[in-house]
């Protein structure tokens, strides 16, 4: 069996129904391309690809691609939001409490919700956030060192 092809960012655009815009591309590129990055650095990487785009223009259009699905929306507690390509998977978090660098990690689980309340309080569970918190290998060898 041959696998499909990878869809384009404009296809992702169009198969949820969002309108094709060079800076939408160029988001949805940049979020693939970075590593869980911050508002301020995907502006920075649209802008490399098509110039001018305002700061309130990409909070927009990711605010319609996290809604679309093609992109997600973490909150490390006390860091800034961050994006990722990676959605749809069930997949948690370790966060650096030193430097902030955020790395993926797969569900123990592996199906959705990964972790079962002990008291739903009647809602229908969906997604269980995980977030791991301790030191990156960079940062726990320059305290130990």
């Amino acid at each position: 069996m041959i696998a499909s092809p990878t869809p384009t960012p404009a296809e992702e655009l169009r198969g949820v129904g969002l309108r094709v815009t060079a800076a939408r591309v160029a988001l949805l590129e940049t979020v693939r391309d970075g590593d869980h990055l911050g508002v301020e650095a995907i502006a920075s990487g649209v802008r490399d690809r098509v110039g001018h785009v305002s700061l309130q223009a990409v909070y927009e259009a990711l605010h319609a691609l996290t809604a679309a699905g093609l992109v997600r929306r973490i909150e490390p507690a006390g860091s800034p939001a961050r994006f990722e390509r990676r959605v749809g998977d069930n997949h948690h978090h370790a966060v650096c409490r030193s430097c902030g660098v955020v790395a993926d990690v797969d569900c123990a689980v592996g199906e959705v919700p990964c972790l079962t309340a002990s008291n739903d309080h009647g809602f229908l569970i969906d997604e269980a956030e995980v977030i791991y918190w301790g030191l990156c290998p960079d940062c726990s060898t320059a305290t130990s060192s």
